[in-house]
């Protein structure tokens, strides 16, 4: 079985995963998979490193609210090799924060789905 197969197929609870140590309750591996394919996206392997990206920055940070810029920040920091935000949002067109955190299982931070202000959510 690839590591593809059992990302997605896996089904258990994500907190189970080794791969998603930081997964919020209830999400799975094939949540992911549902709900990005709704949204017209086919996870690869980047699409997975940044959805723990996001669920680590919100592990490490769930005693203060997350704070959007500083989120936006801390991802471009972390996928600086790849291009940054930049390439985020060739992976996630819906915006890396607001769309990357619906299928990390996440509440996305105030600001990021406001389509009045430029949000592309």
């Amino acid at each position: 079985m690839s590591l593809m197969d059992e990302i997605i197929g896996g089904g258990s609870g994500a907190s189970k995963h080794p791969r998603f140590p930081h997964a919020p309750a209830g999400w799975t591996p094939a949540f992911a998979a549902e709900s990005a394919r709704r949204e017209g996206l086919e996870l690869g392997e980047e699409h997975w490193e940044a959805l723990r990206a996001l669920q680590e920055y919100y592990a490490r940070h769930e005693a203060t609210a997350v704070n959007l810029r500083e989120l936006h920040d801390a991802l471009g920091e972390k996928f600086h090799r790849h291009g940054g935000v930049k390439h985020l949002y060739l992976l996630f067109p819906g915006g890396p924060v607001a769309q990357g955190c619906r299928i990390a299982g996440l509440k996305a931070p105030a600001g990021a789905t406001d389509k009045g202000f430029g949000s592309v959510a």
